[in-house]
């Protein structure tokens, strides 16, 4: 009876520590943006309105994202004035690519507007 309790909680817990798992969006865009005063679906409306397709939002913030700087940002000079420009990403092409992909999938309006 105790092996199979002990054997049912082992399982339980290995079924939640997988849920709770955060994929590299949620783990590194996400906790980085909630430093900042604009919530990170602004960014990508902004984005959106800019290059609206996701070929060419994705190309965008992907480059952005690999070299930032003054001339590729897509925010308006009074918040890089009070915030400045993002540091370059630490992610690896990768992982950059798959935060991007989560992130479309997350905020689009495609196919949710009636």
């Amino acid at each position: 009876m105790v092996r199979t309790i002990f054997i049912t909680l082992i399982l339980i817990s290995f079924l939640n520590a997988k849920q709770t798992k955060q994929n590299v969006y949620e783990s590194t865009c996400v906790k980085c943006h909630k430093k900042l005063p604009v919530s990170i679906d602004k960014y990508f409306y902004r984005y959106l309105l800019k290059y609206s397709s996701q070929k060419d939002v994705n190309k965008a913030m992907f480059s952005y994202m690999q070299n930032p700087s003054k001339e590729m940002t897509i925010m308006p000079q009074a918040f890089i004035k009070r915030f400045g420009v993002k540091k370059k990403t630490k992610l690896s092409s990768k992982e950059l690519q798959e935060a991007l992909d989560i992130y479309w999938e997350k905020y689009k309006v495609f196919g949710k507007l009636k």
